[in-house]
């Protein structure tokens, strides 16, 4: 049995709350070895039946990254207006994607297919396979805070447009399109999002029902000053 000394144990949970967003990079690269590492990590992730449904397109091409871009820049004009002032004035003043600054982007996929349809363990839950791509997903998110890399997850696109410009097949789903590099200005203390007043951190003991749903204990959703109408 591995065991971890406790020098390990907090290294491990360092990476877990020092992870952060990050989507203002440097012009540094990233090296091969440190790349061929974090996607490796994404590769041992646990996954239900060990089906593995993850692929990672590596993007590297500046048009390509432009290209996509495009698409982002779109997709995050629609989201603003479905918000209403000031939370919209808000909203336009995030970064909210660094697809053309970071030197490497991957899209992270699953395909559903993979060892289908008798996978181990999907049999009443058809998305486990998605939810173990995202654990790919964090599995490289935190070996990348570990070296000392940024990653930012670009969630404003459209997968359909996504799927064409990288030759995606129309089967595969892409789960997580990511932006990976160094941070210009180094790891926030906290998460960006929190920093710009857009969102606080939810007390983790609201969260926690022991035995059953305890819906006393369910938090309040705060008012955003969002408009339902144009998601």
């Amino acid at each position: 049995m591995v065991k971890f000394s406790s020098s390990e144990r907090e290294a491990i949970y360092k990476s877990i709350y020092a992870r952060r967003d990050i989507r203002r990079f440097s012009e540094e690269p990233i090296p091969d070895a440190v790349l061929s590492r974090l996607l490796d990590a994404a590769h041992h992730a646990p996954s239900v039946g060990f089906s593995q449904p993850w692929d990672f397109v590596v993007v590297r091409d500046d048009g390509t990254k432009a290209e996509i871009a495009s698409i982002a820049e779109r997709a995050i004009a629609a989201a603003r207006e479905g918000y209403r002032e000031p939370r919209k004035s808000d909203f336009g003043r995030l970064k909210l994607e660094g697809i053309t600054d970071a030197p490497v982007n991957i899209c992270v996929t699953c395909d559903p297919t993979r060892d289908a349809p008798h996978v181990l363990g999907r049999n009443t839950m058809q998305e486990m396979d998605v939810y173990s791509t995202c654990l790919a997903v964090q599995n490289l998110w935190l070996a990348a805070r570990a070296e000392g890399v940024g990653v930012g997850w670009v969630s404003f696109l459209y997968p359909h447009e996504l799927r064409d410009v990288l030759d995606v097949p129309p089967h595969i789903r892409p789960v997580a399109y990511l932006c990976v590099g160094y941070p210009e200005d180094g790891f926030p203390r906290e998460p960006v999002l929190q920093r710009e007043g857009w969102r606080e951190r939810i007390d983790g003991d609201e969260l926690i029902h022991e035995g059953r749903w305890n819906p006393d204990k369910t938090p309040e959703t705060p008012p955003q000053s969002h408009s339902r109408t144009s998601d």
